[in-house]
């Protein structure tokens, strides 16, 4: 019989039953809804973003599957606004003890603060500061150390609850916007969010999102989370969490081999919440075949065959 505590992680001082976590954006804030993932086998959820008043978004279509399990998303941070998801946070913690994560922005940086504030407030476990949605205001933070530097410690010094900063795919050299987020006092990173994408109408040339250009998740961009997951773990000393197409067990482990703590999953959950047992079982009997303790002896594992690999090309002779 397989153990379940082979699955247990710690991300900051929050302990998971197993590394899967709700992405932010997936499902809407009703206690419902997140209760019954927690029920399927999910480790931790990640509310939508919220901000200070309601926001309705972009009109439809605000989402369409351009591939296999590739997406494009334009929402536009819609979302009940921070009042609603007081109540929703305060009846989800009734029923589940779960790490519960919500995701915020805000009208600059002490509105990014004020709303952390409050969701501390209404009980949730941590916040995670959406500084890298492609389709929004809050886009450009994420391009800059200074500014990561700047929202990521407005939100530490306002609670005191773990604090993680959610990076961009799109820029050169995410190492120095993770290492801003460090250090201004982030316990975690986590990565990536979804690139920059257009679709457009073969017949008439139009764009299919309502908004134009939008967000690629899904299977797409898994190796593009993992390389970046790879590229930061050398270079800080915080927990990192994967994003960005995990399907199966097996794309899981790529994750944690590269140096996540733990993943977030959030276009799969389009195929059911059958996906978690599954996900969960097929970790745990690897881990079974593998005499592996616990899953978290496999992160950075990648990390030990970075000198095997060539660095540059052979030429001809």
């Amino acid at each position: 019989m397989t153990d379940p505590l082979k699955l247990e992680c710690r991300v900051a001082d929050l302990e998971f039953p197993n590394p899967l976590i709700l992405a932010s954006g997936i499902l809407g804030v009703a206690p419902s809804s997140m209760l019954r993932l927690a029920r399927a086998g999910i480790g931790g959820i990640t509310t939508k973003s919220v901000g200070p008043r309601i926001r309705y978004g972009y009109n439809n279509p605000s989402i369409i599957e351009i591939d296999d399990g590739t997406f494009l998303n334009s929402v536009g941070l819609a979302n009940p606004g921070i009042d609603q998801m007081i109540l929703e946070i305060s009846e989800f913690k009734k029923h589940s003890t779960i790490p519960l994560i919500v995701s915020v922005f805000g009208d600059g940086p002490e509105g990014f603060a004020e709303i952390a504030k409050l969701a501390e407030k209404a009980g949730c476990d941590a916040i995670e500061i959406n500084i890298s949605c492609p389709h929004a205001e809050v886009a450009s933070i994420a391009l800059s150390p200074e500014l990561t530097h700047e929202f990521t410690h407005a939100v530490k010094k306002a609670v005191s609850i773990p604090v993680f900063a959610k990076l961009t795919p799109n820029i050169a050299n995410i190492i120095p916007i993770a290492q801003a987020a460090e250090q201004a006092g982030a316990d975690a990173i986590v990565a990536i969010n979804t690139l920059r994408g257009l679709a457009l109408d073969y017949k008439t040339g139009r764009p299919l999102l309502s908004h134009g250009i939008g967000g690629v998740s899904g299977k797409a961009i898994k190796s593009i989370g993992v390389r970046v997951i790879y590229e930061i773990y050398p270079h800080v000393n915080i927990p990192l969490i994967g994003v960005g197409g995990i399907y199966n067990w097996q794309d899981v482990l790529e994750y944690v081999y590269a140096g996540a703590s733990a993943v977030q999953i959030g276009s799969a959950l389009y195929q059911g919440d059958h996906i978690f047992q599954e996900i969960n079982q097929g970790l745990l009997q690897f881990l079974e075949s593998e005499k592996v303790s616990n899953i978290m002896d496999l992160r950075g594992k990648a990390h030990q065959y970075t000198e095997q690999l060539e660095g540059k090309p052979k030429e001809c002779q």
